[in-house]
């Protein structure tokens, strides 16, 4: 059993490598791709589409874009949710505590006027500059990891020829 998920996960990186790191276009413009993927993949609603119209938007590798969403998509915006709640905080200057409640409040006892009641900046604006902020930095990390490993990689397949 634990042989079989193996062979599943060498062949999920190898198919990955294969539709990643040897796309015919430049380094530059698949890393961005992937880079932006992640972007759009980290933020909560923002999807596959969303990265695909980036994008084409952009002249990016769609590919890798759509690659690099459907990496993080979902599952890491729940990951970072309390994350984008304390990096929002820090940024706008108010306490994350205090914004944490709100959303367990809210989330609680879901109710359209609960969410004017608890003010719509003070609850989600800390926790979508939090996301735009996690999602910029992991989508330019991505971007930069994806390029040195695509330079690389083209570098020596060009000079074992």
């Amino acid at each position: 059993m634990k042989k079989e998920k193996n062979n599943k996960i060498y062949k999920f990186f190898s198919v990955l490598y294969g539709k990643l790191f040897l796309i015919n276009d430049t380094p530059q413009k698949i890393a961005l791709g992937l880079g932006l993927g992640v972007f759009a993949g980290v933020l909560p609603g923002a999807g596959p589409m969303a990265a695909l119209f980036l994008a084409f938007i952009l002249r990016v590798n769609r590919a890798s874009a759509l690659i690099g969403c459907l990496l993080t998509n979902t599952w890491l915006s729940f990951v970072t949710f309390i994350l984008a709640i304390k990096a929002g905080s820090v940024i706008l200057g108010i306490s994350w505590h205090d914004v944490h409640q709100d959303w367990n409040y809210f989330l609680r006892e879901f109710n359209w006027l609960h969410l004017f009641k608890l003010s719509v900046l003070k609850v989600i604006l800390p926790v979508i500059v939090g996301y735009l902020v996690i999602a910029f930095c992991l989508g330019f990390l991505a971007y930069l990891v994806t390029l040195i490993i695509i330079i690389k990689l083209k570098y020596k397949l060009n000079s074992s020829h």
